[in-house]
């Protein structure tokens, strides 16, 4: 199924590009849209239209900025939190400016992490060029995909990642719950899509809290290969939900049988 779309930016990579421009683009689909859409185009599409911004996205944008250095200035709020009316003042008056806001003690966590990733295992894969923006047509659907490259190395493509247990055995769930092995695949195959020699893509996971222990994580090629097999299904579904300008729910008719999950049997026996 291939759609008509015209697209906002060019396929290729563009190292300049607003992150805010790039987040507003809704001519292309996302790994993150990607996800959403296969719980619910309708969810997909309300997130499109309604975009929220989360306290804990300047966290994580200052940790990125602090690491790679690249991004927007950050503003630090003396204070404990942004809830009272001068911190939403200033919070406020910070994003208008194009500023991070954080507070006080989350500047001094995100100044943490970012010198454990560059005084650990971890520095050789920040080399390359940060923040990079991708769009790439899906050779299938003719969808245009869109990513945003941490880091864009040589040979290898790595994310940060902002974890409260940064051990391999518990990223593998937060990979599961968070579906991580999307997120890779989907940017492995944009860099392979436009020229680019990836030879792996990494997760770089990060504690949030001393001694801000990391990782540097790669899924295997099974975690790989069924996040291709979400992502082209998700793909699928957007191309559909564009042609026919229909952005179902949770289920079509609206009604669903279903069984309890596995534990509450055994909970029972």
């Amino acid at each position: 199924m291939e759609l008509d779309i015209r697209f906002e930016f060019e396929a290729g990579f563009h190292d300049d590009l607003d992150e805010t421009l790039y987040h507003a683009d809704a001519n292309s689909l996302s790994s993150t849209g990607a996800k959403t859409i296969l719980k619910s185009p309708a969810l997909f599409r309300h997130q499109q239209q309604h975009p929220e911004h989360k306290d804990v996205f300047d966290v994580g944008s200052a940790f990125h900025t602090k690491t790679l250095g690249v991004g927007p200035e950050i503003a630090v709020w003396d204070g404990p939190s942004f809830y009272s009316k001068a911190g939403r003042a200033f919070q406020a008056e910070a994003r208008e400016a194009g500023k991070t806001p954080i507070t006080a003690a989350d500047d001094i966590h995100t100044t943490g992490m970012a010198e454990a990733v560059k005084n650990s295992v971890a520095a050789p894969w920040l080399v390359g060029r940060c923040e990079v923006s991708a769009f790439a047509p899906d050779p299938i659907t003719g969808v245009m995909r869109r990513g945003r490259f941490d880091i864009l190395g040589d040979k290898f493509l790595a994310d940060l990642k902002s974890t409260k247990d940064a051990s391999p055995t518990e990223f593998a769930k937060s990979a599961a719950n968070f579906r991580y092995h999307q997120q890779a695949a989907w940017y492995l195959d944009i860099a392979a899509d436009l020229g680019h020699p990836a030879l792996g893509f990494a997760f770089i996971a990060v504690e949030k809290t001393p001694p801000y222990f990391l990782s540097v994580i790669e899924l295997d090629e099974e975690a790989l290969d069924l996040g291709r097999a979400l992502n082209a299904k998700a793909l699928e579904t957007y191309a559909r939900c564009v042609e026919n300008d229909e952005w179902p729910g949770y289920t079509p008719s609206g009604f669903a049988t279903v069984s309890l999950p596995a534990w509450a049997f055994k909970e029972a026996a």
